[in-house]
């Protein structure tokens, strides 16, 4: 039996549109094959690489274990010379400080003297100076004499003072000086005049001189 005019032209109409389809999965899967194999410009999918590259250490800025562990060594070691320097610095500047000190009581001192000198008597500052005593406990066993001056006037001025060291049968034994220089009216000073002899036998001191210039 011949098939129909009408079931003959649906299934040639079917064939067509397979082949159609064919046709176009072929020409898509070319394109895919082109677009992944051509050296093109399209970056558009992720590209990977067959080895991983070692990074370029070159670049890095950190430093080795053992260089920061000698870095930090080098850095204490320069922090306790720079501290062995400052301990040193202030005991330089202490030992010029009393050297100063020093320097200035001897020059008072020898300027006392030479002022009393060519004083006649006891001098002109007797009620403007006290004498007094410390106690040896505090003064390491050591005759020591307090002397201090009070500008009583109304004129800056500057003052000698003699101080004698006498045994128990009124014979001086030693004799220190001692000066200040401007005192401003009114205004106080002291001086500490230490014995230079022993401890035996017992001296006693006494205001020999004071002199106001």
């Amino acid at each position: 039996m011949n098939p129909t005019p009408a079931r003959t032209h649906r299934s040639v109409r079917a064939r067509a549109a397979t082949a159609a389809a064919a046709a176009v999965i072929t020409a898509l899967s070319l394109t895919t094959l082109v677009a992944c194999g051509s050296d093109g410009d399209d970056t558009g999918g992720p590209t990977f690489s067959e080895r991983p590259t070692a990074p370029d250490t070159g670049s890095f800025s950190g430093v080795p274990p053992s260089s920061l562990a000698s870095s930090a060594a080098e850095a204490v070691e320069s922090a306790r010379a720079s501290a062995s320097s400052a301990a040193a610095s202030a005991s330089a500047r202490e030992a010029s400080r009393k050297a100063s000190i020093g320097a200035e009581i001897e020059r008072s001192r020898q300027a006392a003297e030479a002022v009393l000198k060519n004083v006649d008597g006891r001098g002109n500052a007797l009620a403007e100076v006290a004498l007094t005593g410390k106690p040896r406990a505090q003064t390491g066993g050591l005759l020591t004499a307090v002397v201090t001056i009070t500008n009583k006037t109304d004129a800056t001025a500057s003052y000698a003072v003699q101080v004698d060291f006498s045994d128990s049968a009124g014979k001086v034994v030693e004799t220190q000086f001692v000066g200040e220089e401007d005192l401003a009216p009114g205004e106080r000073r002291q001086r500490q005049v230490i014995s230079r002899q022993p401890a035996e036998p017992v001296l006693t001191a006494q205001l020999a001189k004071a002199q106001r210039y």
